[in-house]
């Protein structure tokens, strides 16, 4: 999986790829590594992170995945744990949620999801990214 977040914070990447043009370039590149599938997100979820609005989450993601429906031959993800960008990125030719809350955090994912017979990843999460790493213990 290329991972490309569309993001100022990310510590993967430090908004290395918040142009469009750059974003697109990269994930043609990561295709052309070997990349199986190219995971496009527009909101931080690292440790201690705050979200953005859904807006702008939108206006981060939406513009990539349209850019690369059709000039790449593998599946374009979307990371968001929102049903609404994740319905919007279907829409443009997303294929695959990748949603790190597993659809715990908005009650609407799920149905997004079946509607659409888009694949989905599911991820765990302790908390929020505000607060997953305030108190990390398992007792099981």
């Amino acid at each position: 999986m290329g991972i490309l977040n569309v993001t100022p914070d990310s510590f993967s990447d430090g908004g290395r790829f918040l142009d469009k043009t750059r974003a697109v370039q990269r994930a043609v590149e990561m295709a052309a590594q070997g990349a199986d599938i190219i995971d496009v997100g527009g909101i931080s979820t690292r440790p201690g992170s705050e979200a953005v609005d859904v807006k702008e989450e939108l206006e981060r993601v939406i513009p990539v995945v349209e850019a690369l429906s059709g000039r790449i031959d593998i599946p374009v993800s979307v990371d968001t744990y929102r049903a609404v960008v994740a319905e919007a990125a279907l829409g443009v030719g997303a294929t695959v949620v990748n949603d790190i809350s597993a659809m715990q955090f908005d009650p609407q994912m799920a149905s997004v999801v079946a509607k659409s017979g888009a694949w989905i990843v599911l991820m765990h999460i302790k908390g929020t990214p505000k607060d997953m790493q305030l108190n990390p213990v398992y007792e099981d």
